[in-house]
């Protein structure tokens, strides 16, 4: 056989996200919401701005939690005609959404923030400080809730960090609290929004830089794109390859396509071709792999020659005469 494509059919898509991590969202969603309510009531009542405020911080948080959420309903929309690997990407979209959310919450607090600064305002620092107690503690519940599954799935991650944000916000309102109280300064509640800001920018950049890489379709952080090479080359009758892409669909769903060069007449493709697979499978976790293999004569008297990137070692193919490849470049 001079030439042989294959698609394996053994694709196995990653499982969305568990049932637990779905509980917890939505438990998340409802103290967030419910607290929400109570603290934006609380502000009216009090005629407390720094209240009515951080109500309105909370407000995006039930909104990123509820993103959250429709995210992973519609990720399970199956395939179709013009979405052939279904919508398993909403969610990197609903994570970098989330990221930038919080950007814009650091521009709104900074700009009040200096605001303040050029004109102290009155704080009522006992009601200021009973209010965001108890708002941290909803926060700490919804961590609790969030943390045990952050690592699941980068859209819960952007709902944590949000949970976090504002459990960051209550402790920063609590500290302001004390020091006007014991004080008098007033200029506590703002210095501390400027530190809170800080650390909210601090864990969402790598939310963000996360999301940006996936949908830029890099390499996942956690491969490492040569050894997923070399595991390649170190089965029997591979030769070189070219065109090889490795990223990921969705986050634990990775992906890799690439072309297999053999020698002339190797008898022993199909094997090959549910090794390497087998291989990608068990050592990577590379669940969806598309493969074609060619043997050597279909370069010979091509371009392809220049674009085979990486050969194996000892591997008797009668390629055409070139430069020796250099390896390809870094995809990252």
């Amino acid at each position: 056989m001079a030439h042989a494509h294959a698609d394996h059919c053994r694709h196995g898509h990653v499982a969305a996200p568990g049932r637990g991590s779905r509980r917890s969202l939505w438990l998340a969603f409802a103290l967030t919401v419910s607290f929400m309510v109570a603290e934006a009531v609380g502000g009216w009542l009090i005629n407390s701005l720094a209240l009515l405020s951080d109500a309105g911080h909370m407000l995006t948080d039930a909104a990123a939690i509820g993103l959250s959420l429709l995210a992973l309903k519609v990720g399970e929309t199956p395939p179709s005609a013009t979405k052939t690997f279904g919508y398993r990407r909403v969610e990197i979209l609903a994570a970098l959404f989330n990221g930038l959310a919080l950007w814009a919450i650091v521009g709104v607090v900074l700009r009040e923030a200096y605001g303040r600064f050029r004109e102290p305002q009155e704080i009522r620092a006992v009601g200021m400080m009973a209010v965001a107690a108890a708002g941290l503690a909803v926060n700490l519940v919804s961590m609790k809730l969030l943390h045990a599954h952050k690592d699941e799935n980068l859209n819960v991650r952007g709902a944590f960090l949000h949970v976090v944000a504002d459990a960051l916000g209550s402790v920063g309102a609590l500290t302001a609290g004390i020091v006007v109280a014991a004080t008098g300064w007033t200029p506590a509640d703002p210095l501390a929004s400027v530190g809170i800001c800080a650390l909210i920018l601090y864990s969402s950049w790598g939310l963000v830089r996360e999301a940006v890489h996936a949908l830029l379709l890099g390499v996942p952080a956690h491969l490492d794109f040569r050894q997923v090479q070399r595991a390649i080359l170190e089965q029997e009758g591979v030769c070189c390859l070219y065109d090889v892409h490795l990223w990921s669909i969705a986050p634990g769903q990775e992906a890799l396509s690439a072309h297999l060069v053999v020698p002339d007449g190797y008898p022993r493709q199909k094997e090959l071709l549910a090794r390497t697979v087998a291989r990608l499978r068990e050592d990577f976790g590379i669940t969806h792999a598309t493969i074609q293999i060619e043997e050597s004569h279909e370069l010979k008297d091509s371009r392809l020659r220049s674009a085979c990137t990486v050969e194996g070692e000892g591997a008797a193919c009668a390629l055409p005469p070139g430069p020796k490849p250099s390896g390809g470049e870094d995809p990252r």
